[in-house]
């Protein structure tokens, strides 16, 4: 079992508020903050419905938000906490976007590439490494999923 600092926890909480707010907006509920230095300087949730854009996964449009903060599209002291195990695309835009940590919630069976159907962040080919954890939250994040494709499915 993975330790986590009280820190960690709050990020997570934050990211999970993200996550429902995707709910409301009728989105998959997916979170993510990015913080530097203690610091949040992103919060997203998923809105690829809402801006027709099939790349607004919460974690690329937090990295987005915190590339325009920080003016460079280098994040390598930044950490991420997303509710969900990020997609091959997330992967592959937290390895070019430098990112230092990535906390994850509950695993993806169907399409995480961290853990799921890959070890994309562990591949060794990559001109970056993104250290990570997982499980953080991991039974509310996918307690708050269930909830969710169970309404739709209603």
């Amino acid at each position: 079992m993975t330790d986590f600092s009280e820190s960690d926890q709050q990020f997570m909480t934050l990211a999970l508020e993200e996550a429902r707010r995707a709910a409301t907006l009728g989105e998959v509920p997916v979170g993510a903050v990015v913080v530097l230095d203690g610091k949040i300087i992103a919060l997203e949730c998923n809105r690829q419905i809402t801006l027709n854009d099939p790349s607004a996964h919460a974690e690329v449009l937090a990295l987005r938000k915190a590339g325009q903060m920080l003016g460079n599209y280098r994040l390598p002291d930044c950490e991420m906490f997303v509710t969900l195990e990020p997609c091959t695309m997330c992967c592959g835009t937290l390895v070019h976007a430098r990112l230092k940590r990535l906390v994850f919630a509950t695993t993806e069976p169907k399409a995480g590439a961290v853990t799921s159907t890959n070890n994309t962040l562990d591949n060794p080919a990559l001109n970056h490494h993104v250290d990570w954890q997982q499980g953080l939250m991991a039974s509310e994040s996918a307690q708050l999923l269930r909830d969710f494709f169970k309404s739709r499915r209603g």
